[in-house]
């Protein structure tokens, strides 16, 4: 729904736009009266690549942000991509001169939407740089990096979000105050999996650019949502690693990954990830009153079912949310573009990241694998 700025104003005397209408609506009312008092949050994209289109595009249905600055080693690329979102030449930079947009004002905050292992250099050039950093999931390839990346945009005093998108998901936080509002009743076991058929010549296939297989990319999604979903940090890991396919795919990566985690409330989690089979995101948590699942991890169609004993009855849930890609990035890049504009923490700053690259250590030192370090 679009609504002027006049238009708004009238809903808000009669009252609609307190609480009185859907969640999108209020959304969006709630973005028109803030658009026309402050400037959009202007993001330099650091890489081109299919995720950051998948961000541009958000960013280009946000009232809050816009692409100011592009960051490519592919000039002809990047030209076409900043004629596309209004992007002057003069805010393309390579790689190698990327320092120079600390003279750039239009540029308030960056996207890193590199390999795994280019995070941590181009989140702290960018920090010392004095832009605030949104960096894709995994933080970073070790525990140190990660570290490093943190420290980088304290002292710069920027602020640092890791791009956990499905934090700021409509069915992820239904699911969240679900599970945790008790209506399964007490959780016993929660099972989840996320994986597809890599090909071969993918960077993710290569250990120096990802930093590990299948759990780096794709497992991490179902790592987690464990901790999102039980609102605990676990205690105890127990992991497994193979290769099945021996076509050199995995010469440097393992192909699967397979783990229990265990939380101080007693809770266990049963994860597997791959990349040697098409194997749909999905989580499932079981509870004393019933049980609820949601169905994928991707950028749009996610569907909540849940089946569980109510107050008044038998309950069941089918809950499909009709948003489309890149609606996801549009509320993850509204959720930082609020945090810069107020200096408030992200949901997911930095911290989180590392946690969860603490957790993947964890999940493969029990596999016996040094890796992360």
């Amino acid at each position: 729904m679009r609504l002027s700025r006049r238009e708004f104003s009238r809903l808000a005397a009669l009252g609609v736009a307190a609480g009185m209408v859907p969640e999108g609506m209020a959304r969006g009312l709630a973005q028109v009266a803030g658009s026309s008092q402050q400037p959009k949050v202007g993001y330099c994209v650091i890489g081109l690549g299919r995720i950051a289109d998948h961000f541009m595009r958000g960013v280009k249905g946000s009232s809050t942000s816009t692409i100011t600055g592009l960051v490519s080693g592919h000039r002809e690329k990047a030209e076409r991509i900043a004629a596309q979102y209004g992007v002057p030449k003069s805010s393309i930079y390579s790689y190698e001169e990327m320092d120079r947009m600390r003279e750039n004002k239009a540029i308030d905050a960056v996207y890193v939407a590199l390999p795994n292992s280019m995070h941590a250099e181009y989140t702290i050039r960018s920090a010392k740089a004095g832009k605030h950093v949104l960096c894709e999931k995994p933080m970073s390839t070790s525990v140190k990096d990660a570290k490093a990346m943190i420290a980088a945009c304290d002292a710069a005093k920027v602020l640092l979000m890791i791009a956990y998108r499905l934090h700021y998901e409509p069915t992820t936080r239904r699911a969240i105050k679900l599970v945790q509002g008790g209506v399964v009743g007490q959780v016993q076991s929660i099972v989840s999996a996320n994986g597809f058929n890599e090909r071969a010549g993918e960077w993710r296939l290569d250990k120096k650019l990802a930093g590990g297989g299948p759990l780096m990319d794709v497992g991490i999604y179902c790592l987690n949502a464990m901790r999102y979903l039980t609102g605990e940090e676990p205690a105890k890991f127990t992991g497994y690693v193979s290769t099945i396919d021996k076509d050199g795919r995995f010469d440097s990566v393992e192909e699967n990954t397979s783990w229990t985690m265990q939380f101080p409330s007693g809770i266990e989690a049963t994860c597997t990830t791959t990349y040697g089979a098409q194997m749909p995101g999905v989580y499932k948590v079981f509870g004393s009153k019933g049980w609820l699942e949601v169905d994928n991890f991707g950028y749009d169609g996610l569907r909540l079912t849940a089946e569980y004993r109510g107050d008044a009855g038998p309950v069941k849930l089918d809950e499909l949310n009709t948003e489309k890609d890149p609606e996801q990035f549009v509320r993850q890049v509204d959720h930082f573009s609020g945090c810069v504009r107020t200096g408030r923490t992200p949901d997911t700053a930095g911290e989180e990241g590392l946690r969860d690259m603490e957790y993947m250590q964890d999940i493969y030192r029990s596999a016996g694998v040094v890796a992360l370090v």
